[in-house]
């Protein structure tokens, strides 16, 4: 699976050492050249092909790339009239989306055979903008969602996704192979998905863009579950217009998915409006204090230079809000997980097409066990079993996570101090790479938003001993553009971040 031709290494490498760092590379500047006729779309994914083939070796980030993607690029360049939001531009997407024509395996050899006939709605959105899908990105196998010591980045389809800043460190995950490929400049962009940290952890982490947008922003119809009451896919890129770009495109209602029957009423009609220097003007940011504890003195010291940089800017900053009933978000989330990844897992699995064999999550284990030595070599599936020995959880208690973290946790706390965003370190820098004992991450910031189903956008910071840091912005429901106005405002006030040149152990 990931196998790929090492013959354009040497040329890739250079191109790599050589990314610009200020962001010339990114959707929008790309989009401008098509535009403008100074390239085109074959031009464009031809360059984001061969990085791909000569990186992927190393790096692990892309399990497929799609024989179809050049015939489309030609398709858009013989496109002179109705062109989309996103004309001829190259996207990836995670390896747990459906994309018509490919296997869909949430990272798993369970699902080797589980070949896509239509593409997922996010996909459909994508390519209605005009994008070319250039192929699927690896993950945490099952969402991360399989054992207690679980290393972020690892399948058993595509094996170990590692960190272009530094190939001996994490990718974090659960959307590693987009965070990965993205930094790699593999590609320009790719969507990740989130429950709790997928997007914004893989995104910091790789000195990327994340935004992981309110639940029932963006469609999951055709995404692989892990919970109906988290998960969301959003955007991963490598400024915040481009995840502002891609948000245009994806945002929206979708029959097919209930949560989303607001999404067309409540969305912007266009996220990239108003970004400028002036967007932190008079923000009310609240400093959480409880989530920006705990970190290196490198991470804190960059936090505080941060938030110089968000006050010269003009943004109020207010120190030291404790968020209450954390503690009590931490016990209450994992039986919510367990619970829906039951559910919904083998009511996804039901349908799957005729030659998937595993049918429920009592499949899975058992296929696991039977091939223990591809899929377990480093972790088991602890996770797995107790959401099979899980009983049903009842609507009433189900909702008590969500209502907890919305009323009690952030809606209240931002209307106490009159806020406009919650600020915190996004994580600390990328940790080694270690099947003994897992990942050991140093700290956290996405817990309440996710639980909550609130937007959350995490920018880059600059980086700690050569590994980029990200800051993250969350607040209230539907709330995507002003979060995207302030991250951007900061984006562009703050020191540009370093392509990797990556380092090999």
């Amino acid at each position: 699976m990931h196998g790929f031709k090492k013959v354009y290494l040497a040329l890739a490498l250079a191109t790599l050492g050589m990314c610009s760092t200020s962001l010339a590379d990114d959707l929008s500047q790309i989009k401008a050249n098509i535009d403008s006729g100074k390239t085109n779309a074959t031009q464009v994914l031809q360059q984001y092909q061969q990085t791909s083939k000569a990186l992927n070796s190393k790096l692990n980030a892309v399990t497929a790339l799609r024989l179809e993607a050049e015939q489309e690029a030609k398709l858009a360049d013989s496109q002179t009239t109705n062109r989309g939001i996103l004309h001829g531009l190259p996207l990836m997407v995670k390896d747990n989306i459906a994309v018509k024509g490919m296997v869909t395996t949430a990272g798993s050899l369970a699902l080797a055979e589980n070949m896509a006939d239509s593409d997922a709605f996010i996909v459909q959105k994508l390519r209605k903008a005009g994008a070319v899908i250039v192929g699927k990105t690896n993950l945490s196998e099952w969402a991360n969602f399989r054992s207690t010591k679980s290393t972020s980045g690892w399948s058993s389809v595509g094996g170990q996704t590692r960190n272009p800043y530094d190939v001996s460190k994490s990718p974090c995950g659960s959307s590693s192979g987009s965070g990965a490929a993205v930094a790699a400049r593999m590609i320009p962009a790719a969507i990740g998905t989130e429950t709790d940290g997928s997007i914004v952890c893989p995104a910091a982490v790789n000195g990327l863009v994340g935004l992981k947008p309110t639940l029932g922003l963006v469609s999951r119809h055709g995404i692989i579950p892990l919970s109906h009451s988290q998960d969301t896919a959003g955007p991963m890129t490598l400024s915040v217009r481009d995840a502002a770009l891609i948000l245009n495109a994806i945002a929206g209602s979708d029959a097919n998915d209930p949560a989303t029957i607001n999404a067309d009423q409540k969305r912007a009609a266009d996220y990239t409006s108003g970004l400028d220097k002036e967007g932190l003007k008079g923000k009310r940011l609240g400093i959480v204090k409880n989530l920006s504890a705990g970190y290196d003195k490198a991470t804190l010291a960059l936090f505080r230079q941060s938030i110089e940089t968000l006050k010269a800017q003009g943004a109020i900053v207010i120190d030291g809000i404790e968020l209450p009933h954390l503690a009590d978000l931490d016990k209450l989330e994992l039986p919510l997980l367990l619970n829906d990844f039951k559910t919904d897992l083998n009511q996804y699995l039901a349908t799957a097409p005729s030659q998937v064999k595993v049918r429920n999550l009592a499949d899975i284990i058992r296929f696991n066990q039977a091939h223990r030595k591809q899929v377990m070599p480093y972790f088991g599936q602890e996770i797995m079993q107790m959401a099979q020995a899980t009983g049903h959880m009842n609507d009433l208690a189900a909702s008590q996570p969500g209502i907890l973290a919305r009323t009690k946790v952030i809606d209240s706390t931002m209307k106490q101090h009159q806020l406009d965003a919650l600020i915190a370190p996004t994580t600390g820098p990328a940790w080694n790479i270690n099947y003994k004992k897992g990942d050991i991450i140093a700290g956290s910031s996405s817990s309440p938003a996710a639980i909550a189903g609130y937007p959350h956008l995490t920018v880059p910071m600059g980086l700690v001993k050569g590994l980029p840091v990200g800051l993250s912005f969350f607040a209230g429901a539907w709330t995507e553009s002003n979060l995207l106005k302030m991250g951007y405002a900061f984006e562009q006030a703050r020191a540009a971040l370093p392509a990797p040149s990556i380092k090999y152990p």
